[in-house]
């Protein structure tokens, strides 16, 4: 299995910066970052070479979406602003050698103008899934659970495959998240057994919580023991908020690898 170290979660006990060397000294040959544009890319650049990590994952930027906005990709009226994030995006991302780049929807609370919302976040999802080929990053778009995040636009499974089956885009695969999808309740073996292919990354907590696994309710080994026999080929992103230093959160390494 190749695990991937959340750097927005994991190793806070270190500025960002010298989370790489701490995730390879851990075990891990991959990191992903939610948003990594505070830092420059030439530091990003050296922090990931000198620790000899792969970036498997960055975000788009989401506007104030972190901070209780709308964000940007669904939001009508944002498209130009979006359309800047997107291109700060390519930057990074091609200067990072990064893998895939997650696209989050936003939120929409005018759910009269639900359709709306729906048909701009498929346009620019389209378009970001368009630029981000045309320099071999893999485009993904994921839902996240309404509790922690009110009126997000995607927030179930089914949502995720209707909007791959409608788009049909050959660049766009599917961000599950074993947290976010078990907070709404979804069938998360059925989902990883049945939709692998579908799926371009992985990312996990403990639910509830959003801890490291063995705080809460999540049937790890079963899970990563399906993903394993599954025909998902991609990245598997920590994602949790450890309780303790994260160097003592990480006895789930030990699942057999591939």
């Amino acid at each position: 299995m190749k695990w991937a170290a959340n750097l927005s979660l994991l190793f806070s006990e270190v500025p960002l910066l010298e989370r790489f060397q701490a995730a390879k000294d851990a075990g891990f040959d991959a990191v992903e970052i939610q948003f990594p544009y505070e830092e420059s890319l030439a530091k990003l650049i050296a922090a990931k070479e000198q620790a000899n990590v792969e970036i498997v994952l960055i975000n788009v930027p989401a506007g104030d979406l972190m901070q209780g906005g709308l964000g940007l990709a669904c939001v009508p009226d944002r498209q130009t602003q979006f359309a800047r994030a997107l291109d700060e995006c390519l930057i990074y991302a091609e200067g990072l050698q990064v893998s895939c780049v997650n696209v989050l929807s936003g939120r929409c609370e005018d759910h009269q103008a639900l359709e709306h919302y729906q048909k701009t976040f498929e346009a620019n999802l389209s378009k970001a899934a368009d630029a981000l080929q045309k320099i071999n990053v893999l485009t993904s778009f994921e839902a996240i659970n309404t509790i922690d995040m009110p009126n997000f636009l995607i927030h179930s499974a089914d949502h995720l495959w209707d909007i791959l089956d409608r788009l049909k885009h050959s660049n766009l695969k599917a961000q599950y998240d074993l947290y976010h999808m078990a907070m709404m309740d979804e069938n998360l073996e059925r989902d990883l057994t049945h939709y692998a292919d579908k799926i371009g990354h992985i990312q996990f907590a403990d639910c509830p919580g959003r801890n490291e696994p063995g705080t809460g309710k999540l049937d790890f080994q079963t899970l990563f023991s399906i993903i394993q026999q599954s025909a998902y080929a991609g990245s598997i992103g920590a994602e949790y908020r450890p309780r303790k230093k994260t160097n003592e959160t990480l006895e789930w390494m030990n699942h057999e690898r591939i």
